[in-house]
């Protein structure tokens, strides 16, 4: 029985912190589906199916591609997908108290619906203060966001002009 989880964010865009979680959970985790999904609090900069490539590539350049799936979810529940993979783990990345708060009644719904636990992992120190937001600001400022980002995403933020 190979173990299944699943890493979902909005990846709006992938930074490096997302990368050590999910490189991280890919060492823990048979198969690893690294989710792209619609955050309704949240306004998207990049269409889902952008996030999606920048995160294939960003996966490729780290050398993950081996046991982590890159896909999107748009229609449903997330433990829905997680049942259609067979996973029975949500692992998500936490950088402060703010985000275990926001993330408890999550997990314990998940768990109710579909037996599906949630994991909490905390970042790298190195990445612990960035998010996908502030990324998004330095970029559309026109700061330099490679301390934060693969360089994938950099290269696209110097070929894109952004809103």
């Amino acid at each position: 029985m190979s173990l299944v989880a699943v890493v979902p964010g909005s990846f709006d865009p992938v930074t490096l912190g997302h990368l050590d979680v999910i490189a991280r959970g890919a060492n823990l985790f048979d198969e690893l589906h690294v989710v792209v999904v619609h955050n309704p609090d949240k306004s998207a900069m990049l269409p889902i199916a952008q996030r999606v490539s920048l995160l294939e590539e960003a996966v490729r350049e780290k050398g993950l591609s081996e046991s982590v799936v890159v896909t999107s979810w748009n229609v449903g529940l997330l433990v829905d997908y997680c049942t259609d993979v067979g996973a029975k783990v949500l692992l998500k990345g936490i950088r402060s108290q703010v985000d275990v708060s926001y993330e408890t009644p999550m997990a314990i719904v998940n768990r109710n619906l579909a037996a599906v636990e949630t994991m909490f992992m905390l970042p790298d120190p190195a990445h612990a203060h960035v998010s996908s937001s502030l990324v998004r600001q330095v970029a559309s400022l026109g700061g330099d966001v490679s301390p934060y980002v693969p360089p994938s995403v950099r290269d696209f933020f110097q070929r894109h002009e952004l809103p």
